[in-house]
C-alpha cells in the first residue's frame, strides 16, 4: 500500500490530539513513587549519587534501574521539578507514539472502515491517559511498546525488537510479553520460529538481562527492593487481572471467529496481551490506580482490535468495542476526576506540612515519596521500597512488623502518620485510629504519646496526615501549647 504523506500526517496529528486531550485532562494524576525516582534524580543532580537519602547508602529503590538519570538534568532545584519533567517527558513520549500508532491502524486494511472503531478506545482510556502523565516510567514503557508494535505491523520486526527489550527493561512483568511480540510476524508473514525470530526474541530479552547483571553485581540481588517490599499473592494478583480485563479495553479481542480468520500477526499480538495479563496476575498485580501493570500492553490491544475489525462482522465488531468502551468510560467517569486532583492535592500537603517538618533530622513515614519532597532529612521509608532492612520484614509494604527499637536506632525524631477517613487526632493521641497497619502499630509501641507529640495536622481535603516530633525536639504541639 503507497504511502501518502499527506493522509499519514493528517492521521497522525489525529491520533496524538487523541491521546493528548485526555493526557491534559488527567495532567494532574500521579501517586506517591512518583517522587521516589525524583528524589534520587534530586541527589544525582547535585553530585551525591544515586541515593535516597543523601548521605545514606546507594539503594535499589527504583524498579527501572537508571531512571533517575533522564531527570537528573532537571533535579537540581529538587524532587518537585523532577516529577513535573518526568510528567511533561512522558507526555511527549505517549503522545509521538500514538500518532504512529494512529497511522498504523489506518495501514491495517485497505477496505474496512470498520478497524477506526477501535481508534475510540484510545481517548476513551483514563488509565493510558493519566499513565503518560503520572511522572513514572510507565508512559515510556507504553511508549516504547506501541512503537514496537508498529514496527512489527509495519514489516519491520527486528527494528520492533530495540524498543521491546527497553520496555522489559523498564517493567520487569513485560517481559514474557515482549518475547511473544518479538516472534510474532508482520501481517503477511506466517509465523515459524526460526533463526530470525530466535535473533529478535534475543534482542528484546537482553536489556532485561543486563539489568538483573547490573543489580546482581551492585546491589547483590536480581530485583528490585519493591519485589521484596511488596510480597506476591497470586490470589489478589488474580482478582486485579480480571479488573483490568473488563475495564481496560481487551474485550473487543474476544473474537474467535474474527482471529481464526486474522493474519498470524494479530494472533500473535492477542496471546502477548493473554500471556501479560496471566504475567501480572503471577505477580500479585498492583495497589496503585488505574490498571498500572497492564497500561503499557493497552496500544497493541488497540492495534489489535483495529486488525480483527477489518476481518470481522461490522455488527459484531460495534457489539465488541461498545463493552471494551463501557468499562472504559465507567473508569474515565467514576476515576478520572478525582485522578486529576492528586498531583494538586499532593502539592498543597508539601506546602503545609513543610514548615512542620524543618529541623527534622531523620523521619519515618510510609509514604516516603511527598514526605521526601518535602524535606531534605534522613527518610525511613517505613513500606520498605526505598531501605532493603525494613523490605526483608514479615508482612505487605503497609504491614511491615516494624520493632520499636528500630525507631531508635535509626535516631528517628519525626514520624508522619495517616489518619483513618473520618478519624481525628484523640487524646492521647495514641488512641487514634490509623489508616494502615504499620501506623497503627507505631502508635501500640510502648511509650510512644509521651515520647513523640503532635505538632502538625494537615487540613488537605481526604489526606489527614499528622506529623509528630520527639519530645524535646518540638517546640509546640498541635494546640499552640508547649509540649
Amino acid at each position: 500500500m503507497p504511502v501518502s504523506w499527506p493522509r499519514a500526517l493528517g492521521i497522525a496529528v489525529l491520533g496524538a490530539a487523541l491521546a493528548l486531550v485526555p493526557a491534559l485532562f488527567l495532567y494532574g494524576f500521579t501517586v506517591d513513587d512518583a517522587l521516589i525516582p525524583a528524589r534520587y534524580a534530586t541527589h544525582v543532580a547535585r553530585g551525591l549519587g544515586y541515593r535516597w537519602n543523601a548521605h545514606g547508602p546507594i539503594t535499589d529503590a527504583v524498579t527501572p534501574l537508571g531512571f533517575p538519570y533522564l531527570l537528573a538534568p532537571f533535579a537540581a532545584h529538587g524532587p518537585l521539578d523532577a516529577l513535573a519533567a518526568a510528567k511533561a517527558l512522558g507526555l511527549l513520549a505517549w503522545t509521538a507514539a500514538a500518532a504512529l500508532l494512529a497511522v498504523t491502524m489506518d495501514r491495517a486494511s485497505t477496505s474496512s472502515r470498520a478497524r477506526w472503531c477501535a481508534l475510540v478506545m484510545l481517548p476513551a482510556s483514563a488509565p493510558l491517559a493519566a499513565w503518560s502523565v503520572a511522572g513514572l516510567e510507565t508512559g515510556f514503557a507504553t511508549a516504547l511498546v506501541s512503537i514496537a508494535v508498529c514496527l512489527v505491523a509495519l514489516g519491520r520486526p527486528r527494528g520492533g525488537a530495540v524498543p521491546l527489550g527497553l520496555a522489559a527493561a523498564l517493567r520487569p512483568e513485560l517481559l514474557p510479553f515482549v518475547l511473544v511480540v518479538a516472534i510474532t510476524p508482520p501481517p503477511r508473514e506466517t509465523m515459524r520460529l526460526g533463526r530470525a525470530e530466535m535473533v529478535r526474541a534475543g534482542l528484546a530479552a537482553a536489556p532485561f538481562f543486563l539489568v538483573v547483571a547490573i543489580r546482581l553485581a551492585v546491589f547483590g540481588r536480581p530485583t528490585p527492593l519493591a519485589v521484596l517490599a511488596k510480597p506476591s499473592d497470586p490470589w489478589l494478583g488474580a482478582k486485579y487481572a480480571l479488573a483490568c480485563f473488563l475495564l481496560t479495553g481487551p474485550l473487543a479481542l474476544v473474537a474467535p471467529r474474527a482471529l481464526v480468520r486474522s493474519t498470524s500477526f494479530v494472533r500473535g499480538l492477542v496471546l502477548a496481551v493473554a500471556v501479560h495479563f496471566a504475567a501480572v496476575a503471577v505477580a500479585g498485580g498492583d495497589w496503585m490506580p488505574l490498571s498500572r501493570l497492564v497500561v503499557p500492553v493497552l496500544p497493541a490491544v488497540i492495534l489489535a482490535a483495529a486488525h480483527l475489525a477489518s476481518v470481522a462482522d461490522a455488527r459484531v465488531t460495534a457489539a465488541r468495542v461498545a463493552l471494551a468502551l463501557a468499562g472504559e468510560l465507567f473508569v474515565m467517569i467514576k476515576i478520572g476526576p478525582a485522578a486529576a486532583r492528586v498531583g494538586s492535592d499532593r502539592a498543597a500537603l508539601v506546602r503545609e506540612l513543610r514548615p512542620a517538618l524543618e529541623g527534622a533530622r531523620v523521619v519515618a513515614s510510609l509514604d516516603a515519596g511527598w514526605v521526601g519532597a518535602a524535606t531534605e532529612a534522613n527518610i525511613v521509608d517505613l513500606a520498605g521500597l526505598t531501605d532493603p532492612a525494613i523490605a526483608a520484614l514479615p508482612g505487605g509494604h503497609t504491614t511491615k512488623r516494624i520493632a520499636p527499637a528500630m525507631l531508635d536506632a535509626r535516631g528517628v525524631d519525626t514520624l508522619v502518620l495517616l489518619l483513618a477517613p473520618g478519624a481525628r487526632v484523640e487524646a492521647p493521641w495514641t488512641a487514634s485510629i490509623f489508616d494502615r497497619g504499620v501506623e497503627a502499630r507505631i502508635a501500640s509501641f510502648p511509650e510512644m504519646a509521651s515520647n513523640f507529640v503532635v505538632t502538625a495536622e494537615s487540613r488537605v481535603p481526604g489526606l489527614p496526615y499528622l506529623v509528630l516530633r520527639r519530645r524535646g525536639d518540638a517546640a509546640t504541639d498541635v494546640t499552640g501549647e508547649a509540649p
